[in-house]
């Protein structure tokens, strides 16, 4: 069975069918999925995908580019509804410079109190980072980020920052970039990453793999991902499956 580590089923892309496809996943492989909040509403979206659903789990957060719409009253709202039996993680936190919206300081003291949170509750963190780089990486270690753990979702940077993070204990999230021709990067970091800190994902509906590239994405494409890591590590896809499985399990303390 494959664990989907990181999708956003709440999205509006999902409208039209998402009932049928969430009820479909478990027959076509995908034994458990974590939503992940990116907002204050699609924190509660995701917690309410993960009570109406067996196999679905939740993550509670607010994504860096939505940090400008946090304040004491809302975040303690967040800090409540981590106690929630089916919240796994907090997150997605963290950084992101592409977009520079709220302006770098907003997303940091946001981040920072995120991570906090995180330790507060013993709860993993789905962290974001985009073009942010060593701030993220300087945060995490000032935090001492690695005694709380997580996974960095979407992994993006090279080898060297890759071993930063797996010194630290953090998993890496893989998706479908990974099948990208231009993700040299990427095959990089799987081809030398141990495989016990490999977690597969998708942030559907974005990044679907080849062949679907450019299409609504979803988990079912993950045997996509699945199948270029075996090819790039030389091993099986079932190999990758169980690993990751394992690995998904044991990060988000799943049972």
């Amino acid at each position: 069975m494959i664990f989907e580590t990181h999708a956003h089923y709440d999205d509006e892309k999902f409208d039209i069918d998402r009932d049928e496809l969430l009820q479909r996943l478990p027959e076509e492989g995908v034994g458990y999925v974590v939503n992940v909040g990116a907002s204050l509403s699609s924190t509660k979206s995701s917690l309410e995908l993960a009570e109406l659903y067996n196999h679905i789990y939740a993550a509670v957060g607010v994504h860096p580019n939505e940090t400008a719409e946090l304040n004491e009253e809302n975040f303690s709202w967040l800090s409540q509804i981590a106690d929630k039996p089916k919240v796994v993680a907090i997150g997605e936190i963290g950084l992101d410079y592409y977009w520079k919206e709220p302006e770098p300081q907003v997303q940091k003291i946001w981040f920072e109190r995120q991570m906090a949170l995180a330790r507060e509750k013993k709860l993993p963190m789905i962290i974001h980072s985009r073009d942010a780089a060593k701030d993220t990486l300087d945060m995490i270690k000032a935090s001492d980020g690695g005694s709380i753990g997580g996974v960095i979702h979407c992994f993006s940077y090279g080898v060297e920052i890759a071993k930063e993070y797996l010194n630290m204990g953090f998993y890496l999230g893989i998706g479908g970039v990974v099948t990208f021709q231009n993700a040299k990067k990427l095959k990089e970091v799987v081809e030398y990453m141990p495989l016990d800190h490999m977690v597969l994902e998708t942030d559907c509906p974005y990044l679907a793999p080849v062949p679907n590239r450019g299409k609504r994405n979803s988990s079912m494409n993950l045997k996509y991902v699945a199948a270029k890591i075996a090819e790039l590590r030389k091993i099986s896809e079932e190999e990758v499956i169980e690993a990751t499985y394992q690995n998904a399990k044991r990060m988000y303390r799943v049972v």
